[in-house]
């Protein structure tokens, strides 16, 4: 099959061509090349007629996917069907390739202007729905005190490299004293992920410590449920590596609309209701709390916070699969979690409301009407007090 380099597709004529993004939705959260159309991996084998019809055959075809593997594939289908079809050569990490190397190459000036354009954006445009609702969460859960100094845990995503600005924007405040490291663990990144990082990290003004694990490595042979494996063993050595580097928490990035999934995934997978709790006291690290100070922080306020900055992050840099939607939360499954997100958007069609609702179902447990719950392990039935 034949495949083109992105240097090479930079040269062509844009009338001449047309550029196919293959991942899925959640990919393209993350970004897409400029001028490429979306038609998914999956609809090559659900529904091919209805891809030719989208092509144009006077036009070559030039697909890309996340790593260049997956577009191979879908290429070859498409010559069989007679056009002519092209794989690009690394996928989207060229293109990422590519824009980190023009970023290189800029003055010190220039990126420290982009730099000062990301932070303004907190401070102005996106204040009312990222700095305002970070702050309150810091507030209303009691997440930052006078002398900690927190471990503000760094993935390379969206959501990670938002909440670094947003505690480097707060700190500034000074209403309280307290530290920041931040932090980034490498389990095994390949080299155009780690890279992806630290060009992040330097264009956003974000002083990272990176450290490396063999986590990767440890979880490459293991074949069931490999992500949650993996996201334990992060969670360990993010801990571990914390309280070594002296901090006292470790701050994880998830949002809001991680909270209310997990709500309704555990109702509907686990049979319990239960939340993603906005901070915890670790069990295996005495004197560690893990914190989430972007729990009223809504994922569609971060894509567009990310878009307008044309920033463009590491979405899954795991090597199990080359179309996964979205990293396990938490060690929960990510199809399920995608399932989960899917039927929330339904329910939202209805219900303008349903999202805030699941958020506040579990602020007004009534346990007058609970047949059973558990605290600390011991099991409550409302028949042991009933007759009393």
């Amino acid at each position: 099959m034949k495949e083109i380099t992105f240097v090479e597709l930079s040269k062509l004529d844009k009338d001449k061509y047309i550029l196919v993004d293959t991942r899925n939705e959640g990919s393209l959260k993350y970004g897409m090349i400029p001028g490429a159309v979306s038609i998914t991996h999956e609809l090559f084998e659900t529904d091919l007629e209805g891809v030719c019809n989208r092509l144009d055959k006077s036009k070559q075809i030039i697909l890309y996917c996340t790593r260049g593997v997956v577009s191979v594939e879908d290429a070859a289908i498409l010559v069989e069907q007679g056009f002519d079809a092209v794989s690009l050569t690394g996928g989207y990490n060229s293109y990422l390739s590519a824009m980190m190397e023009a970023q290189d190459n800029e003055a010190e000036e220039e990126l420290n202007e982009k730099t000062a354009e990301i932070e303004k954006s907190i401070r102005k445009k996106f204040h009312k729905s990222l700095f305002s609702p970070f702050a309150r969460a810091c507030k209303q859960y009691e997440l930052i005190k006078e002398g900690d100094h927190i471990a503000v845990c760094i993935s390379g995503g969206k959501d990670s490299m938002l909440m670094a600005k947003l505690f480097q924007e707060i700190k500034k405040h000074q209403k309280v004293n307290f530290d920041l490291t931040f932090l980034v663990m490498d389990p095994g990144y390949s080299e155009v992920n780690r890279r992806l990082i630290e060009s992040n990290a330097k264009l956003m003004g974000i002083p990272i410590v990176v450290y490396e694990s063999d986590i990767f490595d440890a979880v490459d042979t293991v074949d069931k449920n490999p992500c949650y494996l993996c996201a334990r063993m992060r969670r360990g050595h993010l801990y571990s590596k914390a309280k070594e580097l002296g901090c006292n928490k470790i701050a994880l990035g998830h949002h809001y609309d991680d909270v209310i999934e997990t709500i309704l995934m555990g109702m509907l997978y686990g049979a319990q209701i239960q939340t993603m709790m906005p901070k915890l006291h670790s069990t295996n690290f005495e004197g560690m709390e893990l914190i989430r100070p972007l729990y009223l922080i809504r994922q569609d306020d971060i894509i567009a916070w990310q878009r307008y900055n044309g920033l463009h992050f590491l979405q899954c840099a795991c090597h199990f699969t080359e179309t996964c939607d979205s990293c396990s939360v938490d060690g929960t499954s990510a199809s399920k979690r995608l399932e989960t997100r899917n039927l929330i958007a339904e329910l939202k069609k209805v219900n303008p409301y349903v999202e805030s609702n699941i958020f506040r179902s579990v602020e007004n447990v009534n346990l007058a009407t609970v047949i059973a719950y558990k605290q600390d392990g011991v099991k409550h039935h409302f028949l042991d007090d009933y007759d009393n």
